[in-house]
């Protein structure tokens, strides 16, 4: 245990901003097993009357998913909607990851998943080798009530109700060499501009993001090309971009990722303040994990010609020993960090929820929950829904060693200072990164009552769930009555949720 005591500070005096529950949001997309094998397998015993995995279904709707992205990804740049719905499916090849995928499962399956899972639906659009009246004509086809012939055509498919989607981006990642139809800067701000014209015309009520980076020159074009119609601005992220090599990045190494969680955030930030747009667009952090999935010899110029060489090797990503406390730690952080810029980031999806890197694994008798699982539902289920501006005094340090090689120092903790909107309360979320020893944190909060620990740990940092092989779970410890400066101690590798009250 370290000799210093932390002290964290926060009041209601001092709010941050009302946290949007869609920072908790989640992606899923044609890729691999997340869709057929995945969220969607019907004839499996487990599946209900429509094809979708009941058990999967519960486990999202017990971490309360608010927003589901699809169809992608890289999947949807060569995606054609229009071949996914109705009685005749024509199946497509796909060009992003040169599999063959049936479209039987298309936009009204979509829905209908995200009606059973109580979640908003967020289309993103082929921006790739679509255009912007096929973008334009997949909202007619979800959002009109009986206008033109994409709507009729939605009625005549069994939907005589508008399936209501509000949340749609233009394109996935259009400014990678790696994306089908990949645009250069100009381009890109002429088409979403158009894009959006049209969408918008369609359904004013519709919110609009489109691709974005941390690249200044990128994001002014699109911004002021587009800017008038857009609510949201797009960023992806994968901090160990082990694609090709599947060289997973050890807890020391992770540690030292957690330094430069939030850079993307604060650059765009700075940017909308720049362009006095930061009122009117938020942030979606849309595409987010720890890990890079795991596809060798495809997002590369020379391509595998084998599918020992590009396709087999995916299944790699469905080793759950190598989703350990490592994963958990720097998910907590993703979360700390979103709800410390809760008042410019609106949404965050989790890529994916189901199977690659998720937080759900599926086998064909059922479903393994990954340490981030429960990392979602404590901030789900146990924090709070407002952020105040909280601050720790004598934090310490650790030296980690990072993955080139390198030395770096990090907080040895990191934190939330939450409340509730609808009762009274605090909630502090706690993250312990020291990978062999406790910490101790003096908390020196205005609040009374129960204090009550919620927390994951598991016996050491490679702790992780399997098939018959459970380590991690949520662990409750009831600490007696609180009164300001009670000291609470941390188990090493801890994420944890304090609530008084």
């Amino acid at each position: 245990m370290s000799d210093s005591i932390m002290k964290l500070y926060g009041t209601r005096q001092r709010v941050t901003g009302k946290r949007n529950p869609m920072i908790y949001g989640h992606f899923i997309e044609h890729f691999h097993r997340q869709i057929y094998g995945g969220v969607y397998d019907p004839g499996n015993p487990l599946s209900d009357e429509d094809g979708f995995r009941s058990d999967v279904i519960e486990a999202m709707k017990k971490i309360k998913v608010p927003v589901l992205r699809w169809p992608g990804g890289c999947f949807v740049s060569s995606y054609h909607w229009k071949d996914a719905v109705g009685k005749n499916r024509v199946p497509l090849f796909d060009k992003a990851w040169r599999v063959e995928d049936p479209n039987s499962f298309g936009t009204d399956e979509y829905i209908r998943l995200c009606r059973k899972i109580g979640c908003e639906p967020y289309i993103c659009t082929n921006a790739g080798t679509g255009t912007a009246e096929e973008m334009s004509d997949w909202v007619e086809y979800c959002n009109l009530e009986n206008e033109g012939q994409y709507a009729k055509w939605r009625i005549q498919n069994g939907f005589p109700q508008p399936h209501k989607v509000r949340y749609w981006s233009i394109g996935n990642e259009n400014y990678g060499f790696w994306e089908i139809g990949a645009k250069t800067a100009d381009e890109w701000g002429h088409l979403v501009c158009e894009a959006a014209k049209m969408i918008k015309h369609v359904d004013p009520d519709t919110e609009l993001t489109a691709a974005a980076l941390t690249d200044l020159r990128w994001n002014i074009n699109l911004l002021e090309s587009s800017g008038q119609f857009l609510d949201w601005i797009s960023i992806h992220e994968y901090w160990d971009a082990i694609h090709q090599t599947n060289d997973y990045a050890d807890y020391e190494a992770v540690c030292a990722y957690t330094n430069n969680i939030d850079h993307s955030i604060r650059e765009v930030r700075g940017l909308l303040a720049a362009m006095k747009l930061d009122k009117k667009i938020r942030i979606a952090f849309d595409e987010w994990n720890l890990r890079g999935w795991y596809h060798p010899n495809v997002h590369t110029i020379e391509q595998g010609r084998t599918k020992e060489d590009y396709l087999y090797p995916r299944d790699k990503n469905d080793e759950n020993s190598r989703y350990t406390m490592a994963d958990a730690v720097f998910t907590a952080c993703f979360l700390n960090a979103c709800n410390r810029h809760c008042d410019i980031v609106g949404m965050a999806n989790f890529a994916p929820i189901v199977n690659t890197r998720g937080c759900i694994f599926t086998y064909p008798e059922g479903i393994v929950l990954r340490t981030t699982y429960h990392v979602f539902d404590l901030y789900v289920n146990y924090l709070g829904d407002t952020v105040l501006d909280g601050w720790c005094a004598d934090m310490p340090c650790m030296t980690v060693r990072d993955k080139q090689g390198g030395t770096q120092e990090t907080d040895i903790c990191d934190f939330v200072v939450t409340c509730f909107s609808d009762r009274e309360g605090l909630a502090v979320a706690l993250v312990n990164k020291d990978p062999a020893e406790e910490q101790s944190v003096q908390l020196m909060l205005e609040g009374a009552g129960e204090a009550v620990l919620y927390y994951i740990a598991g016996d050491s940092t490679e702790a992780y769930n399997d098939i018959g092989h459970t380590e991690v779970t949520i662990q409750r410890e009831t600490l007696g009555a609180y009164t300001p400066g009670m000291t609470v101690h941390l188990k090493p590798h801890m994420v944890g949720v304090l609530q008084i009250g």
